[in-house]
């Protein structure tokens, strides 16, 4: 399960955020998972819970915004989003290429 290594990551990166802004405490982590970054979120939801204990995370509130998948197609420029991942455009059925839903982001923290 690769959601273990993720949240040791994006707890890294909140270690880091603090302190660079001189806090002692993050009080919530928002990230945003497309539906092709591969990431289960609630497995990622697990994982931080789990992890977050005697961090600088403990006690914080975890937000999970999902990004569906945007492409837009290479022969009609039009943008869409994809409910199937059928990776062909719903206006003209042309090849398409995929803009965001493809990555997981840290989005914000809130920090004491």
């Amino acid at each position: 399960m690769h959601e273990f290594s993720i949240v040791q990551d994006l707890l890294n990166m909140c270690e880091k955020n603090a302190a660079e802004n001189n806090a002692t405490k993050i009080t919530k982590v928002e990230v945003k998972i497309g539906k092709l970054s591969g990431v289960e979120p609630h497995l990622l939801q697990t994982a931080f819970d789990t992890f977050k204990e005697k961090t600088i995370c403990d006690g914080a509130e975890f937000c999970i915004h999902h990004q569906d998948l945007i492409v837009r197609c290479n022969d009609c420029g039009k943008e869409s989003t994809l409910e199937k991942n059928t990776f062909s455009c719903p206006h003209c059925e042309g090849a398409v290429e995929v803009l965001d839903g493809e990555d997981m982001y840290l989005m914000r923290l809130e920090m004491e």
